[in-house]
């Protein structure tokens, strides 16, 4: 029979550390795209060496926080038939809200940088079946999630770093609305693509 009792801390000094605690603290941080280790050790209450043993640098530490983020923004239940559309929306919202509510995060993951590959993965992952479910093909169910990541992302940082546009805030309902009415990908018609390389040639 398995021992189910719990196990007994090892004697000395108490972990100060973990992986929820780095993640809250760089949560709580108030701008993650400018955040350095020194100050996130500085918060946390350790050495910066202590915090190095848990993440060496920035990368590792925004994978950390990724990792936190996916698991907020995904449903429980994947896409199912023809609820795709309302379930991206569920999710475009879910990254609304919660990567807004993380100053720097948006901004910092609309650059070029080595993604956490998990984190983004299970996003890519189930978004891709959303679309496949809708009818796309496996290619083109592929180029819908590059156009619905890129453009939520890259809105999300426009708010994070906002251009004077006019008079009106931009609504994220309007832009949504019109992404997914576009969306999944088809292949241009014929006609279409002469003219496109008849523009590039």
């Amino acid at each position: 029979m398995a021992d189910t009792a719990p196990t007994r801390p090892r004697p000395g000094r108490p972990a100060q550390i973990s992986r929820e605690r780095i993640v809250d603290a760089a949560i709580a941080a108030g701008n993650l795209d400018t955040l350095t280790m020194r100050e996130l050790a500085a918060r946390l209450g350790v050495t910066h060496g202590a915090l190095y043993r848990w993440v060496r640098n920035r990368d590792q530490l925004f994978d950390l926080v990724s990792e936190v983020m996916i698991e907020r923004v995904l449903p429980a239940e994947g896409p199912r038939g023809r609820a795709w559309r309302p379930w991206l929306a569920r999710v475009a919202w879910a990254m609304h809200d919660h990567f807004l509510a993380v100053p720097g995060y948006a901004t910092r993951l609309s650059r070029p940088h080595r993604h956490n590959a998990d984190a983004l993965g299970r996003v890519r992952g189930e978004v891709v079946a959303a679309f496949t479910g809708a009818g796309a093909d496996p290619r083109m169910a592929e180029q819908s999630w590059y156009v619905f990541i890129t453009s939520v992302v890259g809105w999300l940082a426009a708010q994070e770093n906002p251009l004077d546009l006019g008079g009106q805030a931009p609504r994220f309902d309007l832009f949504l609305d019109v992404l997914l009415r576009g969306l999944p990908a088809r292949e241009p018609d014929a006609g279409q693509r002469s003219q496109r390389e008849n523009r590039s040639g």
